[in-house]
Parts: structure tokens; C-alpha cells; sequence
């Protein structure tokens, strides 16, 4: 049983990440999604640079797929998303009201301590590299970390029974943060 779905055209790194941590995963094309073909899953996974054509063509598929996803995140499933690494995003496709300004840096993390069980980044971390900030306008998603400039590069939405997760720190998650999304999130169809 696959607990990770990554939505990407070729191998990525993340799929290592998921070996050493002992999470079942699967790389799927994003044109893929919805077909009968692809089992159940936890979490949808779209890395970093996800909107960006010089990348990977994944958008497409997601866009096309907008309410599978939706019903997805109802359901009990997760969506964690990662810098799509253009100018400006807004990610129209999901439930949720928020906008990506890439912008690349470090900088000190301000935690929301009650957040933290959502947080990307072990608690020992203190200073990450980012591709972006998050522009939230939603009064419904909460924000888990922030920048020195308080700006958010992370936040979480419950959609449903699921979870809607946007990140734009620049960092691989933790071990204990991946596998607090999969133990959360229920395993459905897409």
C-alpha cells in the first residue's frame, strides 16, 4: 500500500528521503490522478518548483484535477506543496486563499507553538533557507512558521476531513513531521 503519492514526470530526490524513512511512497505523473489505476494513498506530495515548466509539466495535471483533489482532502487526505519556484502563485486549484511570492533567503524561524505538531523542521532547527513567502488571506488557515520578518513560510488548512499544507521553506522535511502527516491523514482514492 503506497502511504506518499509525489506528483512528478521523473525520479526525484524526495523519493530517497521516503526510502530512509521507512514511508511507503510512489512517484505519479499528475495526468495520472483520478484514473483507476492508482491506489489509495495518505498524502500528495508536488516538490518543490511544481508550477514551473522548466521543471516539470505536473501543474497541468493538477489544475485538470482540481475537484478530485478536493474530494480528496474531504476525504481525510493530505496535500503538502512546496515552492512552485515562479514569480507569483496563487494556488487557485485548492480550497484555500493564499498566494506564493518567490523570493530565496535564510532566516531565523519564529514557531507557532500551536502549530508545532505541523511543523517541516525539527524543534533543535532555528535558522532554514527559503524560496519564497506564503500571502495569506485566509482567516481559516493558520500559520505554523514564520520568517524574522513574520512573514508566513508555512501553513495548514483543514479542508474536510484533510489537510491542505503549503510550504516554502527551501529544506527537506523531518522525519517525524512526514510521518506525523501520513499517521493523520486518511487513506483514500484520488
Amino acid at each position: 500500500m503506497t502511504d506518499v503519492m509525489l506528483l512528478w514526470d521523473t525520479p526525484v530526490l524526495f523519493e530517497k528521503l521516503f526510502l530512509e524513512y521507512n514511508i511507503k511512497s510512489q512517484r505519479v505523473s499528475a495526468d495520472s490522478l483520478g484514473t483507476p489505476f492508482l491506489p489509495p494513498c495518505r498524502c500528495l506530495v508536488l516538490p518543490t518548483g511544481f508550477a514551473n515548466p522548466v521543471y516539470t509539466s505536473t501543474l497541468k495535471g493538477v489544475v485538470r484535477n482540481k475537484n478530485k483533489i478536493e474530494k480528496f482532502l474531504k476525504n481525510g487526505g493530505t496535500v503538502l506543496m512546496f515552492g512552485p519556484m515562479v514569480p507569483e502563485y496563487d494556488y487557485d486549484w485548492l480550497p484555500i486563499e493564499l498566494k506564493y511570492v518567490q523570493e530565496h533567503g535564510s532566516t531565523i524561524l519564529q514557531r507557532i507553538k500551536e502549530y508545532e505538531k505541523f511543523s517541516i523542521i525539527d524543534k533543535h532547527v532555528t535558522e532554514v533557507e527559503y524560496d519564497g513567502h506564503l500571502m495569506v488571506t485566509d482567516t481559516n488557515t493558520n500559520i505554523v512558521l514564520r520568517d524574522s520578518q513574520d512573514r508566513p513560510l508555512m501553513a495548514v488548512k483543514d479542508v474536510g476531513e484533510g489537510k491542505a499544507i503549503a510550504c516554502s521553506i527551501h529544506e527537506f522535511p523531518s522525519k517525524g513531521f512526514l510521518q506525523t502527516i501520513v499517521k493523520m491523514s486518511s487513506r483514500c482514492k484520488i
